[in-house]
């Protein structure tokens, strides 16, 4: 009986392990194993969401972003256009700092003086000197200011008797509809050129008060410039202390090259026209000249403007010859300045392309009118290094931490 039921249970043990053997071979058998559907990808959301095309989903991604942006450009133009009888003044004061600081550096270095000391006496030479320029640049340009614009306005009315009597045969009516359109145009956007320029200057307590806080912020930027951007740096986040901190270096750099370059490029312009005008025996030549001085800071678009009045000028004081004679000297010395003269001093530092130059001037004439014209091509150089300079320092940190991490 026990061997029996010994047996009985043996049978039971087999036929357990038979059943178990075949499980496993039909569970192991990888043609009736089904096949698991792929994983979706990580940045693809759950639920209804997946139902939406992927190329969609990429297009509301990118809006939303593109949203965010848009409205914190708008909030920083909002802040600056409440904000701007401050901040046109600390504008002009980084201007005269990047131009000045280069000598103070040098003081500082060859001859060990004192910070403050190098300061004041390179702020007083410097704008002693700025200042002498401009008033006798705008002085000569005042006094001949009548004379200049009868002559433009002869000039014009020469070219106008052309367009009748030459190979284009323009009716009066045609001529008129023209010259209509254009001193409209003048009209319509007259005070867009000169509200930016005149509503820091409305009246003499605001000329005052924006010359002291100008004089004022040119002399603690010179003085104590890098301990205030090293204070900011301070209080960024620790992971963008060193690319921010580098990358604001640089663009400080990029603005000191770029107004040295600006105000030398200014000065051979004027010189290499005043001296033509003045073979030519074209009247006015110094007031031209001191004109195209001023117009060179306004780029492309400020030397051709004074250009041409140049070539207006010659054109009814000296003929048609001495009128073309003019016009190959302005357009080659705008070829030796584009070709030779700001790659050579500029250099790759403040390289920007022709495109971006025309765009940032348009885009500073709407929203500041003159002097948004003057800062935009800095603004752009500046934004440009920084910006380039702070992705790739990112970049750099993050790689090395990484390689830490590893």
């Amino acid at each position: 009986m026990g061997v029996g039921r010994f047996e009985q249970v043996r049978a039971n043990i087999r036929r357990a392990y038979i059943a178990g053997r075949a499980t496993v071979a039909v569970v192991d058998d990888p043609e009736d194993e089904p096949i698991p559907a792929p994983p979706p990808p990580s940045d693809v959301p759950a639920g209804d969401d997946q139902h939406v095309p992927y190329p969609l989903r990429i297009a509301a991604a990118w809006s939303w972003r593109l949203l965010i942006v848009a409205v914190a450009a708008l909030a920083v133009l909002w802040v600056v256009g409440r904000l701007h009888q401050v901040l046109v003044p600390v504008a002009i004061s980084l201007l005269l700092s990047a131009l000045l600081s280069p000598a103070v550096g040098w003081l500082r270095k060859r001859v060990r003086m004192h910070r403050s000391l190098a300061t004041a006496i390179v702020m007083i030479g410097g704008l002693a000197i700025v200042v002498g320029t401009l008033t006798l640049v705008i002085t000569q340009f005042v006094n001949s200011w009548q004379e200049l614009s009868q002559n433009a306005l002869a000039g014009i009315q020469q070219i106008q008797g052309w367009l009748k009597r030459g190979p284009l045969h323009l009716s009066d009516k045609q001529l008129n509809s023209i010259f209509t359109a254009a001193n409209q145009w003048l009209n319509d956007h007259r005070a867009m050129l000169t509200t930016g320029a005149l509503s820091t200057a409305g009246t003499a307590i605001d000329v005052l008060a924006s010359l002291f806080l100008v004089l004022f912020t040119t002399f603690f930027f010179l003085r104590d410039g890098r301990r205030i951007w090293r204070f900011l740096v301070s209080l960024l986040p620790a992971a963008g202390r060193e690319p921010l901190g580098s990358a604001g270096e640089q663009s400080w750099q990029t603005l000191v090259a770029y107004v040295r370059a600006t105000v030398l490029v200014a000065f051979i312009d004027a010189t290499g026209i005043g001296i033509g005008l003045v073979v030519l025996r074209v009247p006015l030549a110094f007031p031209l000249a001191a004109l195209v001085f001023l117009g060179a800071f306004i780029p492309i678009i400020g030397a051709t403007l004074s250009g041409t009045v140049a070539i207006l000028v010659a054109l009814v004081a000296r003929g048609p010859l001495v009128a073309l004679l003019v016009l190959l000297v302005v357009v080659g010395v705008q070829q030796l300045e584009g070709h030779v003269l700001q790659p050579a001093i500029m250099g790759k530092a403040v390289a920007i392309h022709p495109l971006a130059v025309i765009v940032a001037i348009a885009t500073g004439v709407v929203l500041a009118g003159i002097i948004g014209a003057l800062v935009a091509v800095p603004i752009t150089a500046v934004l440009n290094t920084g910006i380039r300079r702070t992705t790739s320092g990112l970049v750099v940190y993050q790689n090395g931490g990484s390689e830490a991490r590893r």
